[in-house]
């Protein structure tokens, strides 16, 4: 793979394309669901639950925000492609093989959905390697697209329920609300979960020296997500019992697993890009003196209100585009440390220390004279 301006194209080519056919399939799809009435109050009660669990993905991505086109993608990619994907896979391969109902919701979804979802983290590993660096942004980016799964798959079971078909009951406002607390108050965080299997894989291989973990993490970890979600489903084949079962024994520790995996990787972001940019300030590369504003989440909060203070917004504009690229360039250079970095990470690093240099002059640190323009 040769990383640079094409594979970002190739990346942005592919990515809209997808979406945009898989939007218009989705429109389609939704049209043919039922009334617009219906389609609407679905369509609200199956976004109630995002805004949390995206504010929870958010708020983990901090020290090194990713780009807001890639996490939108990512949403964009699990609402219309990994959902349309999945749902015209199933369809064939139930018309040719002629799935049992069961076998369908235990084995074929779980292994269709995760391919479909995966699918993204697999292209960002391919043609975006450099936005990765490790874990959290394999579980961040692997979030997204589980809420975008999410989000248009509880429109159609919502809609299907009120409708009362697919074998949803008998239809109607007790159907819709019982599918709404399975789905969108018991469970918004499975199909995150079961994504962030794959997301983990990916981390590992981009941060693996070893060729044989950069392929195998990720197969890995889609193995596993296919294990997770074919035991919710499953579970639900043997009625209520088996499903509190499995929620309360498996996937609730599942997800507080995730959770402390996902406290421990930002933790250690903290460690290795104060040990990184550390070393680069040994090299000259940025003054020592600036690693706690950069690193220190407070400290980060503390000097943009500072220069914001001091110089207004286009002071705190320079502040907030310093302290980007510094964390850029102190996973970069911790990557370069390790042997893992990107095959362009010269030209990345003269990026970033052009945006180094070009803002701290303009900026001053809380104790420091505010420069003078």
């Amino acid at each position: 793979m040769r990383p640079g301006p094409r594979n970002s194209v190739a990346f942005t080519v592919v990515v809209t394309v997808a979406v945009t056919a898989g939007a218009l399939l989705t429109l389609l799809v939704l049209a043919l669901s039922g009334a617009p009435g219906t389609t609407l109050l679905a369509t609200a009660l199956a976004a109630l639950p995002v805004g949390p669990v995206l504010a929870a993905y958010l708020w983990l991505d901090r020290y090194e925000p990713e780009p807001r086109i890639l996490l939108a993608s990512g949403l964009a990619w699990g609402a219309f492609v990994a959902t349309m994907a999945a749902l015209v896979l199933q369809g064939i391969g139930g018309l040719l093989v002629g799935f049992t109902d069961d076998f369908s919701l235990a084995v074929a979804a779980p292994v269709v959905e995760e391919a479909s979802k995966g699918l993204f983290l697999v292209l960002l590993l391919w043609w975006r390697r450099a936005e990765l660096d490790g874990i959290l942004d394999g579980i961040v980016y692997a979030g997204m697209v589980g809420v975008g799964f999410a989000f248009t798959e509880n429109i159609l079971y919502l809609a299907a329920a009120y409708n009362g078909v697919d074998g949803m009951g008998p239809g109607g406002a007790e159907a819709v609300t019982g599918t709404f607390v399975v789905r969108c108050l018991f469970s918004p965080f499975a199909h995150p979960l079961f994504t962030a299997f794959i997301g983990v894989g990916v981390g590992l291989a981009v941060a693996s020296r070893s060729p044989l973990v950069r392929w195998t993490a990720p197969l890995g970890g889609y193995l596993l997500a296919v294990l997770a979600h074919g035991l919710w489903n499953g579970s639900t084949v043997f009625g209520l019992g088996s499903f509190v079962v499995v929620y309360v024994v498996i996937m609730a520790p599942a997800f507080i697993a995730m959770i402390a995996l996902s406290w421990w990787a930002r933790e250690t972001e903290a460690t290795v890009l104060r040990a990184a940019l550390t070393d680069a300030a040994d090299r000259g590369l940025l003054p020592a003196t600036d690693i706690g504003w950069v690193v220190n989440l407070r400290g980060r909060r503390d000097a943009r209100r500072h220069a914001r203070a001091s110089g207004g917004r286009e002071a705190e504009r320079a502040m907030r585009d310093y302290q980007q690229a510094a964390i850029e360039l102190g996973f970069l250079h911790h990557r370069l440390l390790r042997g893992t970095a990107p095959k362009d990470w010269q030209v990345r690093g003269q990026d970033f220390l052009g945006r180094i240099q070009a803002a701290r002059p303009r900026i001053a640190f809380p104790g420091q004279v505010v420069p003078q323009r």
